[in-house]
Order: C-alpha cells, then structure tokens, then sequence
C-alpha cells in the first residue's frame, strides 16, 4: 500500500483519546485520513487530536459516550461537518472487567454488555444511516469493529468480556451481510488484537494475579507469550496498521471478516 492509501477519507475513531484507538487515528491520519477523535475523556481526547492535527491533518474532537443513541447522532453530524464527509467508523470503544465467574458482579457484566455490545452496535446503526446512499455522507464507507483474541479463545478471568468480544464478532458478520444486501456500499470487518501493553491490557495482568491465576505480573505477561507463536506481546502499531488495510483500497473485496491481529495465539 502506498503511504497515503486513505488520501481524502474521513474517519471518526470511538476510545480514540489513548491506547489502541489513539494508534489507530494516528496511522489513519498517516495514510491521509482526516480524523475525528471521539471518547468520553475530554481532555485526553483534545490532547490526541491536537497532537494529529500538528501533522497538517484536518482533526476534531467530539464527547461520546458510545452507549448513548443521541450522543452517536451529534458525533456523527459533528464529523460531517468538522471533516466534510464521513466514511470510516472505527469502533473501538470499550471496557474489561476482570473476574472469575464464580465472583462476577451483575453491574459489572451489565457495564461490559452495554458498552462492547450496544455501543458497537448502535456506531454501525449511526454508520449506515450516514454513509448509505441517500445519508448525509451518503458515499459508503467501511466499519472496523474492535474485538480481541479473547474472542477466539478459552483465557480464564475474563468470561464476560470474552462474551462481549464475541458478540462483536458476530455483528460484524450480520451487519456485513445487511449493508451488502441493502446496497449500503459499506464493507464491515473485525480486528482481533492480542494481548497489548497499554494501561488496559496491563491492568488485565495485574487483576489476574489479584484473583489468583498468576503469581506476578510477569508471570502473567509470560504465559499469553509462551502462547503466541511470534513470541511477544502485540503493539499498538500492528493494530493501526492493519486498520488502515481494512479501510483501504486494497481490501475493497473484504467484507463480514475477522482480522486476527494476536501473533497466532488464537489460532
């Protein structure tokens, strides 16, 4: 692909204030996307977007909670009009909350349902509605869903996100198949990271020591790499990288997939 494979797209990425979601703006903005940088932490979020936009690259920042149908409708109108179109949705947003099943709260499954879940797919819903012919972009588009590995795999303490992991998986494929059916020009797939070092990914090693399932935090980091065939933790990068292939060009016969973005761990 050529460094600029995004040249005149548009992109709003949900939980793009930090981690995944801010390294997944930051390689879209590479390859000529503008950005929209929508999360609830505003702050962080303004930062992330100011550091795109000292690229030359036309930014914005939007407040969204993603389980909030209203919220979606004004970062959607807010990204037309910021950007001058609208064409990728990265859904990233979301939470993970460790427990053992035989300790999960209700609150706390609740929380990882409505955000993994509803918040996915009410960007799809807000998605079509813009990007189909006829919406206010109305010039098709793609959506990139973020799941994980633990969709793909049996890794103890995280059930219920493993569930909603799943689910976005699930919703990829069917909203794939109604965009394509209703000729609403857009593609639809799914990334399944590995286990990455970000504030996330590293409070997960330290809860599974808390609830007993590793002795350190060492010794948890080690056990998903003894687990990855490449021999390491994933990067941030890898999965910016591969986000910026699924919305491309070269991935325009690609649609209903789930991109394994895990050094074959859940092979």
């Amino acid at each position: 692909m050529s460094g600029k494979s995004l040249a005149g797209r548009k992109a709003l990425v949900t939980g793009g204030a930090r981690g995944i979601g801010a390294a997944i703006a930051q390689a879209l903005a590479r390859a000529g996307a503008s950005i929209m940088i929508a999360d609830i932490l505003e702050e962080t979020g303004r930062a992330s977007a100011a550091a795109i936009a000292k690229e030359d690259v036309a930014t914005g920042f939007v407040q969204l909670d993603v389980i909030d149908d209203a919220q979606w409708e004004r970062a959607v109108a807010a990204t037309v009009s910021t950007l001058g179109g609208y064409d990728i949705l990265i859904n990233n947003a979301g939470i993970e909350i460790t427990s053992l099943i035989s300790e999960v709260k209700a609150e706390d499954a609740r929380r990882m349902c409505d955000v993994n879940i509803v918040g996915t797919v009410l960007g799809m819903k807000h998605a079509f509605r813009a990007m189909r012919p006829g919406g206010p972009a109305g010039k098709g588009g793609a959506v990139v869903n973020i799941a994980s590995v633990a969709a793909t795999i049996a890794f103890p303490g995280i059930a219920v996100y493993s569930g909603t992991k799943s689910a976005v998986d699930r919703m990829t494929r069917v909203g794939a198949m109604e965009a394509g059916k209703l000729g609403f020009g857009v593609r639809v797939n799914c990334i399944y990271p590995g286990l990455i070092p970000t504030d996330m990914g590293m409070q997960l090693a330290n809860d599974i020591v808390k609830v007993g399932l590793a002795a350190d935090v060492n010794a948890a980091v080690g056990s998903v790499v003894e687990q990855t065939p490449l021999g390491r933790l994933a990067e941030v990068t890898d999965i910016g990288d591969a986000a910026v292939f699924l919305c491309s060009n070269e991935a325009r016969f690609i649609t209903g997939i789930g991109l394994p973005v895990d050094g074959g761990m859940g092979m």
